[in-house]
């Protein structure tokens, strides 16, 4: 009962308070439980087991976070990585430095056991391999042809580089390497011919709108993604990607459009967020279905160090709607200047094939739990998405936060 007052109450305040237009039909809103069971029917499909099976395994994802945060404060002087392994089993793989074993463990939720398998042997820590790759990477990028992405497999605790054709052309073992006498550490070359950019404000023809504004430069509408509302305890606001515009107005479901007075952006080295205040009180909830028809309150908000490679998680952006893939990388830097110049090893990449411009500051998330802002991708030669990567939430400007449930409020709100 206690939680239909609550979400009943949220329901009501998720329409912006500013909207003005006819009413159009008002959006579902999620509980946890629906927003697992959508998140898993996406996860059944792409790895091809029961529904059942999936909605226990993201259960478990969720559940193990405190568990995978202690094994990591245990085992830090050792620790090389950890991540979630989805075949063939599903399961929890540790990695760490030296020869002495550890017995393996289980993680058991209501729904599940997951087994937890610690691998011993990699040959410098998590910490070790960030230190070369923010200490090194301007050499590193003046040995190469065109400046690389970089980032920690924790799956091997290996310094990751990714090239292109070009620089590809010397040998990869050769750049292995030299790569390596620079770097101090393991290295991983990884051939793919892309380009990382941020993505870019999409021009409203191509695309539906949600945040939107006219560029000073060639007076064409563009539009970006709102990611999570935030507040500064007076305010309440949205925010999106530094690189979208500054001027930017809300569209609403009825096709009313409402300025959003621009606060600041903050788009260098491990930012890139924007904030914009509404004019007046926002609900925690985000939309979170291609045709914006469902809301889910936030409940939840998880840092990027309890992010484990491996972690199913979903986005839902203007041009691309609503979809969902695995961590890839929690530690990179993307390549070229993205970042005011070159970016900090601290940014979060996701696997493809689901990322277009226009999508910029969309909120990335798990069920109900608010993870980050997507600020840009990579693309292959032929155009389709290598991946995308995400600013966590960690990072949003001092004073800033995302609004949560928050169920005095709701019940507060609940006889309305």
């Amino acid at each position: 009962m206690l939680r239909r007052l609550i979400f009943g109450a949220l329901l009501l305040l998720a329409q912006p308070a500013f909207a003005q237009a006819p009413a159009s039909p008002a959006p579902i809103l999620e509980t946890e439980a629906d927003a697992l069971e959508r998140d898993a029917a996406e996860y059944a499909r792409q790895f091809a087991v029961s529904q059942a099976e999936a909605s226990a395994r993201l259960s478990a994802q969720d559940a193990s976070v405190a568990t995978t945060d202690a094994i990591a404060e245990t085992y830090r002087d050792r620790l090389a990585g950890i991540a979630i392994e989805h075949r063939p089993v599903y399961r929890i793989v540790v990695y760490l430095t030296g020869s002495e074993a550890v017995p393996e463990q289980a993680l058991t939720t209501d729904a599940k056991t997951v087994p937890i398998v610690f691998r011993t042997g990699a040959k410098v820590t998590r910490e070790r391999v960030i230190w070369a790759m923010t200490y090194h990477q301007a050499t590193i990028r003046a040995a190469l042809r065109a400046p690389p992405g970089m980032g920690l497999d924790p799956r091997t605790g290996e310094l990751v580089v990714i090239i292109g054709s070009l620089d590809a052309a010397d040998g990869t073992a050769v750049l292995k390497a030299r790569l390596e006498a620079i770097a101090g550490v393991p290295v991983q070359i990884r051939v793919l011919n892309h380009v990382d950019v941020n993505l870019a404000p999409a021009s409203l023809p191509e695309g539906g709108a949600r945040v939107e504004g006219v560029s000073p430069d060639d007076r064409k509408r563009y539009l970006c993604t709102t990611g999570f509302n935030v507040t500064d305890g007076v305010r309440s606001a949205i925010t999106t990607a530094a690189h979208c515009l500054d001027q930017l107005s809300y569209r609403d479901p009825q096709g009313a459009s409402v300025p959003l007075a621009f606060v600041g952006q903050w788009g260098w080295g491990y930012h890139d967020v924007q904030i914009n205040a509404a004019p007046a009180p926002l609900a925690p909830t985000f939309y979170a279905d291609t045709a914006k028809t469902r809301l889910r309150a936030v409940t939840g908000q998880r840092s990027r160090t309890s992010t484990r490679a491996g972690d199913f998680v979903c986005h839902r952006g203007e041009r691309t709607g609503f979809s969902c893939a695995i961590v890839q990388l929690t530690d990179f830097a993307p390549a070229g200047d993205l970042c005011g110049g070159p970016c900090l090893p601290t940014w979060v990449t996701v696997a493809g094939p689901t990322c277009k411009g226009g999508d910029s500051g969309s909120p990335v998330f798990s069920g109900t739990t608010a993870l980050g802002i997507l600020k840009g991708a990579s693309y292959r030669a032929d155009g389709s998405c290598a991946f995308y990567f995400y600013m966590s939430l960690d990072y949003l400007p001092p004073g800033w936060s995302v609004l949560r449930v928050d169920p005095s409020l709701a019940l507060t709100a609940a006889p309305l």
